[in-house]
């Protein structure tokens, strides 16, 4: 009797896989649509500060790695990059600002840095820079409050 499920066929099935899953263009979605609305920043640092470790998902200016253009990865970071677009886009503010009248922006970004959930730390292993210090976390916390207050 034959074995259909031998370790070399589920390699050969495994690397078939992996190519047929780069035909899945999600490199159609990996845009930067052009900017509508930017805040107006309280200070140079908190806007500098933001672009070190927001605006890769939080803005139309993402930098698209090559990592992105290969599946499965682009559609793990396609979905990131979209849903953090969706949340909060530095890129099109006056959609952020609507969003502050049902949840406190300013409250929901300090607890999301300090409890240091944003950025992700699956980002900041592959991104390095966007890592902050304790002091630049509660100097993005202040800035961007004075921000989102600044409207």
């Amino acid at each position: 009797m034959r074995k259909w499920f031998t370790p070399r066929r589920l390699a050969i099935g495994a690397v078939w896989l992996l190519v047929l899953m780069q035909f899945v263009p999600t490199w159609l979605w990996n845009t930067n649509p052009p900017a509508q609305s930017q805040p107006h920043w309280d200070s140079p640092q908190t806007q500098a500060l933001a672009q070190r470790a927001c605006f890769d998902c939080h803005s139309n200016q993402t930098l698209w790695p090559w990592y992105s253009y290969i599946a499965p990865g682009s559609w793990l970071i396609t979905r990131d990059v979209s849903s953090g677009r969706r949340h909060l886009n530095f890129d099109d503010w006056q959609t952020a600002l609507s969003r502050q009248e049902r949840f406190p922006l300013d409250q929901q970004i300090q607890r999301q840095i300090s409890r240091g959930e944003m950025p992700p730390r699956y980002f900041t292993v592959l991104h390095p820079n966007a890592v902050l210090s304790a002091d630049e976390q509660q100097q993005l916390i202040d800035g961007l409050a004075k921000t989102i207050q600044a409207k």
